[in-house]
């Protein structure tokens, strides 16, 4: 073939693309080390101290990070904002998937926003026990509050925690409170009666309810109603109106069947419609209502106290499990008992008494 007909053949070789002469091994590792360079911890609790959202969600991720390199520089920014902090109101909401939380929260973040408040939501997301995945798509269900300049909207997962908040949620709330956050809302998965972990950490205790959906029954059980400071009754719009009323009336009733609370505080119950912003400042004045009884009996300090050593007691239980578990001997001790226990060589019960046991 002659060259003329090559160059003309759908066959024939192109020139392709000349390419760049290589990037030299200097400008690699000086682009590495400029994208690898992070902020120290004495820099983001600065950051945070003043105010700054971005070292507020990077110190967050430290403190939720399981690498114990990430434990220590979390451990020396909360030393650090520990004296700027406990200047909140904290406040948990919970209830049933479905009764409307993050809508409740968007409208009431906001009107505490209209106040000049500066408010934090805590919002921990369910975490698969398959998976062990989080949506965490509360930012998507919060569009008006997350584009507020005086919020900040954090999603957690809630990992293993079976109290229905994050397993860093209360050095969270310390961070927040640091960084000039004056009202804390922790949102909680809403796990039924297991809801303990977050009365523990928060000062005012808010349930949701639903109208003519099966509740009441559900609600009037001793647990969770007995650690609520108030019940709202959300979806009081429209049809739902008389039901919500009826719904209010069965939970006054059934709030006069428990004893009085060490607080002082008479449990309140109020309706509200989230989407229609309906009784929302209500709920806000009776929750500053509380505030100040409680401020003026002093049970709100007494309680501050008791939720730090609770604090202290859950921060021994959690270094011991993990001291436990990343142990190289008891790690191989331990698969050692999964394989006879498969084997039915042994019970759980023995197994365990027998791991217990080694020092």
């Amino acid at each position: 073939m002659s060259t003329e007909e090559k160059n003309t053949s759908a066959l024939s070789e192109k020139n392709g693309v000349s390419q760049p002469e290589t990037t030299s091994d200097a400008a690699i590792t000086k682009f590495q080390r400029k994208r690898k360079q992070q902020p120290t911890a004495h820099e983001l609790a600065s950051g945070i101290i003043a105010g700054n959202v971005i070292s507020l969600s990077r110190a967050i991720t430290l403190v939720e990070s399981n690498h114990p390199d990430h434990g220590t520089q979390a451990n020396h920014i909360i030393e650090h904002c520990l004296p700027h902090a406990n200047r909140s109101f904290r406040i948990g909401i919970t209830g049933v998937p479905g009764v409307g939380k993050s809508t409740f929260i968007e409208a009431f973040g906001k009107h505490l926003t209209s106040l000049g408040k500066k408010v934090a939501v805590l919002a921990v997301d369910p975490s698969s026990s398959i998976s062990k995945g989080s949506i965490l798509g509360d930012k998507t269900r919060m569009e008006a509050l997350v584009k507020d300049k005086n919020a900040f909207i954090r999603p957690s997962p809630s990992g293993e925690s079976l109290g229905g908040v994050a397993r860093k949620t209360r050095e969270t709330i310390i961070l927040c409170e640091a960084a000039g956050f004056d009202t804390i809302l922790v949102e909680t998965v809403g796990v039924g009666q297991s809801e303990t972990a977050v009365h523990s950490m928060v000062d005012f205790f808010l349930l949701l309810k639903l109208a003519g959906a099966g509740d009441q029954l559900q609600g009037i059980k001793r647990g969770i109603i007995e650690m609520a400071d108030a019940i709202v009754i959300n979806k009081a719009d429209g049809d739902n109106v008389k039901r919500a009323q009826m719904a209010k009336t069965d939970f006054q009733r059934a709030l006069h069947l428990y004893p009085p609370k060490r607080s002082g505080w008479q449990p309140k119950v109020a309706l509200c419609s989230a989407t229609e912003r309906e009784g929302i400042e209500d709920i806000w004045k009776m929750i500053e209502a509380y505030f100040e009884t409680t401020e003026v009996n002093n049970y709100f300090q007494q309680k501050r106290t008791q939720q730090n050593k609770y604090w202290l007691l859950q921060t021994i239980e959690e270094r011991l499990k993990r001291d436990f578990f990343e142990n190289p001997e008891m790690s191989a001790l331990l698969d050692e008992q999964l394989l006879r226990i498969e084997n039915n060589q042994t019970t759980p019960f023995e197994a365990a008494e027998k791991l217990l046991s080694i020092r």
